[in-house]
């Protein structure tokens, strides 16, 4: 789909390196459009350059418009804290330093936001981690969409990043829809 379709809600999540976040939901049944851009911070209608600099307070995010009666939204959040993202990794996700690649969950209503509470209480209890979940739940801000290379990058440039390759030794397993 390449227009954000009314009426659905909305998830907002940072898990690191948005290409990596997007690509992740966009597999998931009942995940109907995303995007990614720039959240939590104090500069205006920022771009990468600034973002990448950590100055800015922003995260790179990706905001998924979803379908509550194929997917959940405390299933999109389970699916961020235990298999999208690593939660304990404080301002990074593996090489990606810096608080633009931090873990957080931004709620749009308080629904969301007990919600967020509720998954990472569980996601703590699961005993999947050893250490402690570190994700921010924060209130959403205003949404900058990144630079238009930025949106569906893998699907965009997947010859040149091995997803391609990847992608179907995943649907061989039945692991990708």
């Amino acid at each position: 789909m390449t227009q954000q379709p009314k009426g659905y809600p909305i998830a907002t999540l940072a898990g690191g390196c948005f290409w990596c976040t997007e690509s992740e939901y966009r597999a998931l049944d009942g995940v109907l459009y995303t995007r990614v851009g720039y959240m939590g911070g104090k500069t205006k209608s920022p771009t990468y350059q600034q973002i990448s600099t950590g100055t800015t307070g922003h995260a790179e995010i990706v905001e998924v418009t979803y379908d509550p009666e194929k997917i959940p939204y405390a299933d999109l959040l389970r699916f961020f804290l235990t298999k999208a993202h690593n939660p304990t990794q404080l301002n990074r996700q593996g090489v990606d330093v810096g608080t633009q690649y931090r873990s957080a969950i931004f709620y749009h209503n308080a629904a969301q936001k007990e919600a967020a509470m509720q998954a990472i209480k569980d996601a703590e209890a699961s005993g999947q981690y050893n250490a402690p979940i570190v994700t921010a739940i924060e209130p959403a801000s205003t949404f900058w969409p990144a630079e238009d290379y930025h949106q569906q990058y893998y699907e965009k440039y997947e010859e040149q990043n091995g997803r391609k390759h990847l992608r179907v030794i995943l649907k061989k397993q039945g692991k990708l829809k």
